[in-house]
């Protein structure tokens, strides 16, 4: 009950009382009655594929073909190659067999959002449905518009129908989730548009096609409820499905308008509701911010198209694109120039839904340079990328002249500092939204194109202990934890209450600062300051001072400093950490004040949940020195946890001394 009143005072009446009128209709069965009393046969299906010509216009080929060049046209070969052989990459990781037939009997929708039809607690369904979602079409379908290839376009229809033979409507997993349906139904609609030409479309596929296009539209609004209810990125995928199943089918299926009106109106309050306006997103994730833009790229287009029935056309609100333009920059603000990364900032499920480049999962500049033409109309990158193209903007002939980045930045949950060849971000945030991870006053470094002080990232919402969404947690992020304690009060896999509440402040002479309040039931407030230094050195200093009086035995308490850091060859001299990276040694210096015998620190390095330096296991052993740069993708890395036992108030110092790039440029021309 005390969970249940937190929630409802935390998060909101409103999203608490739409998600239990969704429960309670769930319960009296108005989803499922609703979807089999609306589902409708599209006799007129021409009518929807000639529409398409002109709803999803298609990039100029040999524009296209230029701005790929080598080896962007190998890489998308070798990818082509791989789904003719069976294979995926599901969540841009390693090829795996793609299954678009679940396991088992398939039940209706319903079962297994009411968890009836759910086998195990450890079974994650994002393995079922990720190949759903249909990302490997665009992958085919860049292809075939490259090539002309013929097996690409018979192993879209060969899958394709598997798919739609497998899945009846509203039977098994792959209805289950709205979200999922929704992003399934706009690759439908892409695939239809690239492959239609083909001899391989036939007439009866392509009326297959638009009749389970129809399908999937119909099942999205008897939920919708949920979806407001959660007011993320799962109503701007639904808003988006919808809307496109609207523009697609409008005055060939009578609920095409209603589709339509919906989609647009719940995509236009979801981003101006989402988007702060300072341009952060409300679920607190570098990933699904890009998905947010990705979405919004898509409905861009459709929006800008010639077709329009009836003849009225729909344009975005000004504080639409305002947010957008915002969330953009946002982004770009923590954007690494020389690898196209960002920090792996809070939950971070994989989500890639148009991969129309052929740039790594974990490359942000295919959606920045797209969204940047976009929303903020200008460029603000001196490339080009197809993605770009193919959501409707040409190529530069001219090479951009890109926005000069400020030295310091300061937005929500953004404090950032820059350096000649190296910059630190610290996150500091107060939540009007519920955070994904206990993140507070994180530090992510990097230095020309390395990320030496790493946030794990998520690895697994669903699996067996500890790896239910375990990197959540304090613990595994660069920040001080207080007697093993998190932050904020977890009160469920995605939900945490009592939220740890940061301010944060950038100074002109060269140093950002910031503290939390998340310790303050132990009596303590947290507070750090990053320091520029000559050289790219940097300084971290980190006190735990009492912020009211507190009762505590003998008034000793455990502080533990975590560094997360890249898995290199590594050697320890007293209080000094070496790190062989590829650019030369890294050191970290770690010092504790006061230092007394009680206080002296303790240095402990785990490598993959394993201890390899120090004499006792730390707290959460089994998530340290572990690194998920995409979902399910799970990598050794260095967990650096620096403990000492002591009454308040106590400090940590790091100094970070990196290499000078200077000599490592001369001694390379040399060699």
């Amino acid at each position: 009950m005390r969970k249940l009143l937190s929630a409802f005072f935390q998060l909101g009446p409103k999203p608490v009382a739409l998600y239990g009128c969704y429960r309670l209709g769930l319960r009296l069965g108005l989803p499922q009655r609703a979807v089999a009393q609306e589902r409708q046969i599209v006799h007129d299906w021409q009518a929807a594929t000639d529409r398409l010509r002109h709803l999803v216009p298609l990039p100029d080929k040999q524009t296209l073909r230029d701005v790929i060049g080598f080896p962007g046209s190998e890489i998308l070969d070798v990818a082509c190659a791989e789904l003719l052989a069976g294979k995926v990459r599901l969540f841009g990781a390693g090829a795996v067999e793609l299954r678009l037939a679940p396991d088992g009997p398939l039940q209706p929708w319903e079962y297994y959002e009411s968890g009836k039809a759910t086998p195990g607690t450890d079974q994650d369904i994002k393995f079922t449905w990720e190949p759903g979602r249909f990302g490997w079409v665009f992958t085919l379908g860049r292809g075939y518009y490259l090539t002309g290839d013929e097996r690409y376009s018979q192993a879209f229809w060969e899958n394709t129908e598997k798919f739609i033979e497998a899945n009846p409507p509203y039977l098994g997993p792959h209805w289950n989730s709205a979200q999922e349906v929704a992003l399934r139904l706009i690759a439908l609609v892409w695939s239809l548009r690239v492959f239609r030409v083909a001899p391989a479309s036939t007439p009866e596929r392509q009326a297959r096609l638009v009749q389970a296009i129809s399908d999937h539209a119909t099942r999205i609004p008897p939920t919708l409820l949920y979806a407001r209810s959660q007011n993320n990125n799962h109503l701007l995928s639904e808003a988006a499905g919808l809307y496109t199943a609207g523009r697609l089918l409008e005055g060939i299926h009578p609920r095409a308008a209603r589709w339509r009106k919906l989609g647009w109106h719940w995509f236009q309050q979801g981003v101006q509701a989402q988007v702060a306006p300072d341009g952060a997103y409300s679920q607190h994730s570098a990933n699904y911010q890009r998905l947010l833009l990705q979405i919004s790229l898509w409905m861009n287009l459709l929006q800008k198209s010639g077709v329009t029935f009836p003849e009225s056309k729909e344009s975005f609100n000004p504080l639409t694109l305002e947010r957008l333009d915002k969330a953009t920059r946002w982004l770009i603000g923590l954007l690494d120039g020389a690898s196209g990364k960002l920090p792996n900032l809070g939950p971070n499920d994989g989500a890639y839904i148009f991969p129309l480049t052929s740039r790594p999962f974990d490359d942000y500049r295919p959606v920045l340079l797209a969204a940047a033409q976009a929303f903020c109309k200008k460029r603000l990158f001196n490339e080009d990328d197809e993605m770009s193209l193919w959501f409707g903007f040409a190529a530069a002939p001219e090479p951009a002249q890109p926005t000069p980045s400020n030295r310091l930045k300061s937005a929500a949950g953004q404090l950032k500092l820059a350096a000649s060849h190296s910059w630190a971000y610290l996150r500091a945030v107060h939540f009007t939204s519920r955070p994904g991870h206990a993140d507070q006053l994180h530090l992510d470094l990097w230095w020309c194109g390395l990320n030496l002080a790493q946030d794990a990232g998520t690895y697994r919402y669903t699996a067996g202990a500890p790896w239910d969404n375990a990197l959540a947690h304090a613990a595994v992020h660069n920040t001080v934890t207080v007697d093993g304690l998190d932050q904020m009060r977890r009160a469920g896999r995605f939900l945490y209450l009592d939220w740890a509440q940061a301010d944060g402040s950038v100074d002109e002479a060269g140093s950002i600062s910031a503290c939390h309040d998340g310790y303050q039931k132990l009596g303590f407030l947290h507070s750090r300051k990053i320091t520029s230094l000559p050289s790219d050195c940097w300084l971290v200093e980190d006190r735990l001072a009492e912020s009211r009086p507190v009762r505590s035995p003998g008034g000793m308490h455990t502080f533990r400093l975590h560094w997360l850091l890249p898995d290199w060859p590594w050697q320890i001299e007293a209080k000094t950490l070496t790190l062989e990276s590829p650019l030369g040694p890294v050191r970290l210096e770690v010092v504790i004040e006061p230092e007394s015998a009680t206080s002296r620190p303790h240095l402990t390095i785990v490598r993959a949940g394993q201890r390899i330096f120090g004499t006792s296991d730390p707290p959460h052993m089994p998530i340290l020195g572990w690194v998920s740069p995409t979902y399910s993708l799970l990598q050794p890395a260095l967990s650096l946890v620096v403990e000492a036992q002591s009454s308040p108030p106590v400090r940590f110092i790091t100094t970070w001394i990196l290499p000078s790039i200077g000599a490592f440029q001369e001694t390379r021309r040399l060699q």
